[in-house]
């Protein structure tokens, strides 16, 4: 079947589709597939797990989480990851944290095509295929008596098997391994047998939540096999699950404590899901307004919003869960994929470059549980935070907190490097979030092209794109290179081979539509200024391109022992003796970008890590007033001044910010004061 060409420009809020599709489009890239009828066309397609390379600063971090955590967590938590895990067929942890694991280790595993973290993924997909029951389910099947940190019990639940579902479709992709696709099958067909009797929420509430993750898969079988019952299945686990839309309707995202925060990032996407099947347009309206409310009534600078656990508002001292950063960008990945809405590509790298670096450790060993916006203290110590853990949650380590989070965070990275680029219908290429990387795909008539990204971005604004290889005869090839410019950005220029191509407003795509060749080179820059937003009681934050920018403070770090502790055996505290408690000084918001002093040091800026207050390549100095009211309160910085009522004294001095993503002490919301 000819393929069907398809151009459409997209924005943060105009949708295009296609929908006369009959049988599952496929883009020249191989598994590169669009939706088969009646599941609405995608305008975005995920590429090949191992397609996507990352280079630079992108790949030094992916090393460092071989390195670290994520390629020995069976040696770091052996009682949870090690061979006695119910989903190696032990009698250990047979719920979500060795799934979880896995979920980011194999991504890690063929991106880096690294044969060592592939050995130790190997064994828990095997098993995995091995346990199918010849009704088609699968997994730990026995309860166990309680044993301390393990959990045991509830091994029918749906909720676990929704993460190796993940898994093996990642697995799918990255190996074609045919295997996959009958063992989905006859799951599938379990579950639409099973879950009138059986309920989504019958073992436990989390599956009703996080249904997404299942239907997600069964669509995606859909696109493969084309079998009927799928679609049955998918309205039947939409109707099972936790209704968003009505969630939104009821206006629960403006108030507190009615959702758990991990729940809300990962289910968030599940109207969108759905919308593939039921082209009912409220499910797309209900999500973007969730994020309204989210960002009026909970939202933090970093992008994500108060939660820990439930949602608890926008103090800037409040926390949030790391296992909701990296579950909400997943969240958006899949998002931007379905509707191509430049909002949900902009918010995920407003997490990813601010949220993700600075609550894990450098070395990747050792996370927070919570991040606060306004953090002075990293301490043990009991917060006004809706869960406490023995007092651990804000303090960095392994188990502090609690453990979902140093099992789950191995996803967030790899996943972001999986969907940098992505696959069009018109037989292009994507690219939708910006870092250093490489893609090898077919563009055009089947031919395969090689094309790197260099940049230093998010830390400078020149994206430089080479076509490295083209794989024919000709040595050329026709095909459409779209690129997102974000709405943060007011004018982007592209060129082509040194010559202007086009100028661009943010918030679009850019397409460019020409006959390539080997050595051709797009260099994109997009203009960062200095800008503010308005947060709680009126504080402001500090932004420049797609970073946040906080108060750079001398960190101490420190050691500290945990006896008898289910939180790990040490935990690392960070204090600093500088003052935080600063206002900025009144200034004219529209003049902002003269009035902040910026500063580039280019040695950093080509750093292979920049994220901590060393390496930090960028430094904006701003005029600031001191507020000595504003104390510590219970090891936090206190309530917060609202702005112009705060008693700011002595004279004005500058104070030095810098990334937020760099820091681990910071003020990123500031009160206003007089001058």
């Amino acid at each position: 079947m000819k393929k069907k060409k398809m151009f459409c420009l997209l924005t943060g809020v105009a949708l295009c589709y296609t929908l006369s599709a009959t049988e599952p489009q496929k883009n020249v890239a191989d598994n590169c597939m669009n939706n088969r009828y009646p599941l609405v066309r995608k305008p975005l397609m995920e590429l090949p797990l191992g397609s996507i390379k990352p280079q630079g600063w992108l790949k030094e971090m992916l090393i460092r989480q071989k390195s670290g955590a994520s390629g020995r967590m069976d040696e770091l938590y052996p009682l949870v990851m090690g061979k006695r895990n119910g989903w190696l067929g032990g009698d250990g942890d047979q719920w979500e944290r060795g799934p979880y694991w896995i979920d980011g280790l194999l991504p890690l595993a063929y991106i880096l095509d690294d044969k060592e973290l592939k050995d130790k993924v190997q064994p828990w997909i095997e098993w995995a295929l091995q346990s199918q029951r010849e009704d088609g389910f699968f997994g730990p099947a026995t309860d166990y008596p309680g044993e301390a940190g393990l959990q045991r019990d509830n091994s029918h639940d749906w909720w676990p098997r929704m993460v190796m579902l993940k898994i093996l479709q990642q697995y799918y992709s990255a190996t074609q391994d045919q295997r996959v696709v009958t063992f989905m099958s006859e799951y599938f067909r379990y579950q639409l047998n099973t879950l009138p009797q059986k309920p989504l929420g019958h073992w436990s509430g989390w599956a009703e939540f996080r249904a997404c993750d299942n239907l997600q898969v069964v669509y995606w079988l859909y696109n493969i096999t084309g079998e009927s019952f799928l679609l049955e299945l998918g309205h039947l686990l939409h109707q099972q699950s936790f209704s968003f839309v009505d969630m939104v309707n009821r206006g629960d995202l403006r108030r507190i404590c009615t959702i758990h925060c991990v729940n809300l990032a990962q289910g968030i996407k599940e109207p969108i899901i759905y919308f593939q099947q039921d082209l009912d347009r409220k499910y797309i309206d209900a999500v973007k307004s969730a994020f309204q409310d989210i960002r009026q009534f909970h939202g933090q600078p970093q992008g994500m919003y108060g939660g820990d656990e439930a949602l608890h508002g926008n103090k800037p001292t409040q926390g949030s869960e790391l296992c909701a950063a990296v579950e909400l960008m997943y969240s958006l990945e899949k998002m931007v994929e379905i509707t191509g809405d430049i909002d949900f590509a902009d918010h995920l790298e407003r997490i990813a470059f601010n949220a993700l670096p600075t609550q894990i450790s450098d070395d990747f060993m050792t996370k927070q549980y919570f991040q606060q916006p306004n953090q002075v203290m990293v301490t043990r110590h009991r917060r006004n935070f809706d869960q406490d853990h023995e007092g651990t949650d804000i303090a960095f380590g392994t188990l502090t907190g609690y453990p979902c989070c140093f099992s789950n965070m191995h996803q967030g990275w790899p996943k972001f490097t999986q969907h940098l680029w992505y696959a069009t219908p018109d037989n292009g290429i994507a690219a939708l979030t910006y870092s250093p990387s490489e893609v090898s795909t077919q563009v055009g008539n089947d031919v395969s092209v090689v094309i790197s990204e260099d940049t230093y971005y998010p830390m400078d604004d020149l994206i430089c794109f080479t076509v490295k290889e083209v794989k024919n005869k000709a040595k050329q090839v026709e095909f459409p290179f779209h690129l997102r410019i974000p709405k943060w950005c007011k004018r982007a220029e592209i060129l082509v081979n040194g010559k202007v191509e086009q100028e661009v407003e943010g918030g679009r795509m850019a397409i460019i539509n020409r006959i390539w060749k080997r050595n051709d080179k797009v260099e994109l820059r997009l203009p960062m200024e200095v800008s503010t937003s308005t947060w709680y009681e009126n504080a402001v934050a500090i932004e420049r391109g797609p970073l946040v920018y906080a108060l750079k403070l001398a960190e101490n770090w420190e050691k500290k022992e945990l006896k008898d502790s289910w939180y790990g055996s040490h935990y690392y505290q960070v204090t600093s003796s500088e003052p935080w408690n600063y206002g900025l000084v009144d200034f004219d918001r529209n003049r902002v970008n003269e009035i902040a002093k910026v500063s580039i040091n280019s040695q950093k800026q080509q750093s292979d890590f920049p994220w901590n207050p060393e390496n930090a390549p960028i430094e904006i100095k701003m005029k600031a007033r001191l507020i000595p009211t504003w104390e510590l309160y219970n090891e936090m910085a206190g309530p917060q001044p609202f702005s112009f009522c705060n008693g700011a004294e002595g004279e004005e001095r500058e104070i030095t910010l810098i990334p937020y993503g760099c820091t681990t002490l910071r003020i990123s919301e500031f009160p206003i004061v007089g001058k």
